[in-house]
């Protein structure tokens, strides 16, 4: 079992900045891909970008490429970060953190076996 809790969401204004943590414990070995997944209301979780613990690969989603960067402490990236740069209201949504073995994709949302509760970032316009 793999425990992920987020952290550092807020109410900011459109061009702010934001920093999410995702601390990772438990059977961390077993975890290989860790991700972020946003849901905005009314709408259904989307992928926003994830990381490789092995390879330190990334990937972003395109609407967040250039603006959002991930990154990971250590070298099982135990300690996931995202960077969320330029915010716009559409980037409000909760933000969940999420971890997977070995997903066939970044991006596709049941291989994520491990949840966070959230974190709500709400961006003003």
């Amino acid at each position: 079992q793999v425990s992920l809790v987020e952290s550092g969401g807020g109410l900011v204004h459109s061009g702010d900045s934001l920093r999410l943590s995702c601390a990772a414990s438990g059977r961390t070995f077993t975890k290989n891909v860790m991700a972020w997944f946003r849901q905005a209301p009314g709408k259904e979780r989307e992928y926003v970008a994830a990381i490789s613990s092995t390879s330190g690969n990334t990937d972003y989603a395109d609407s967040v490429k250039g603006r959002f960067t991930i990154s990971g402490d250590g070298a099982n990236k135990n300690t996931m970060y995202l960077q969320m740069d330029n915010l716009i209201p559409e980037d409000t949504a909760r933000y969940y953190c999420a971890a997977a073995l070995s997903p066939p994709t970044f991006t596709w949302i049941k291989a994520y076996t491990y949840w966070g509760q959230g974190t709500q970032v709400t961006v003003s316009s």
